[in-house]
């Protein structure tokens, strides 16, 4: 994700780890993901405790019934994160230092806003539209059979924009705050231990030093989030509308409904991000140079 200390990392070798940390990270956390867009959709129920949630639908509705739409943010993650750790890298080598490869907090975070766009608009949007339909009619209507199937439908039914880009603007709102905090922070994390002779390579400090970035990301950007859920159920719903139906329901604590759930989520899942793309670009450089 972020270039050596001593030199710049391959966009291609870039592009495959990023792909490979988003598809590890998103198949080990899909159950945390489920029960915050569950709570978003549909409230608390009594229960604000994720494993609490997980443990619920589990025993209500099955095993599988947590895993509905994984498949879809299984592909859209790996796009996604494959995108954006590319992205950031080329938007990020831009601003740095070229003789130390390192730049500021400020242009970190820049990069990491911009590479939050590209990442949105390319593969986030479309994947979490779907991810979130499929969620949301698996409690309804339970018409859709497949990812596939749930596209087709409403392609036939809202056009190929509203089936794919409902929630684009709150989305892409989401994504620059997301992609800006986490590598921006995680970036400036690596920058700071560096400049202080910590080790920074290691599996240990990957994990620490993407748990908090993914922490500080989750509570900046969680009311993006619960708009963009709230604008991607089944059904074609305007942004306007779910800001109105979020007062209404809890007042502006509702923006932060799900961030229980979701720090669940994120904390595991920038850990697990950025140690998982870490030691896939070792092993990828050691196979390729």
């Amino acid at each position: 994700m972020v270039a050596d200390a001593d030199g710049k990392t391959s966009p291609v070798i870039s592009l495959v780890a990023g792909g490979i940390a988003g598809g590890v990270e998103s198949a080990c956390t899909y159950p945390f993901e489920f029960a915050k867009t569950r709570v978003q959709l549909y409230g608390h129920e009594g229960i604000r405790n994720p494993f609490r949630v997980v443990a619920k639908v589990a025993r209500e509705e099955g095993i599988r019934a947590l895993y509905k739409g994984c498949s879809t943010m299984i592909v859209g993650s790996i796009g996604k994160d494959a995108v954006r750790f590319v992205a950031f890298d080329s938007i990020r080598s831009l601003f740095e230092d070229p003789a130390t490869h390192r730049s500021s907090t400020a242009q970190s975070i820049a990069s990491g806003m911009l590479t939050g766009v590209v990442a949105s608009t390319a593969v986030v949007t479309p994947s979490e539209r779907i991810k979130t339909a499929l969620i949301d009619d698996a409690r309804t209507a339970r018409r859709f059979r497949s990812p596939a199937h749930c596209v087709a439908v409403l392609w036939r039914e809202q056009g190929p924009l509203r089936a794919l880009y409902s929630g684009y603007a709150t989305t892409t709102l989401k994504q620059v705050g997301t992609t800006g905090f986490r590598l921006g922070s995680y970036a400036a994390l690596k920058d700071w231990e560096r400049a202080r002779g910590v080790p920074v390579d290691g599996a240990a400090a990957s994990f620490a030093n993407g748990a908090l970035a993914g922490t500080l990301t989750t509570l900046a950007t969680q009311p993006f989030d619960t708009v963009k859920t709230k604008a991607q159920q089944a059904r074609a719903v305007r942004t306007a509308e779910c800001v109105r139906a979020i007062l209404a329901e809890d007042g502006v604590r509702g923006f932060w409904r799900g961030t229980v759930m979701r720090l669940g989520r994120t904390v595991m899942a920038g850990g697990i991000l950025f140690t998982a793309n870490e030691q896939a670009l070792k092993l990828l450089k050691a196979v390729f140079g």
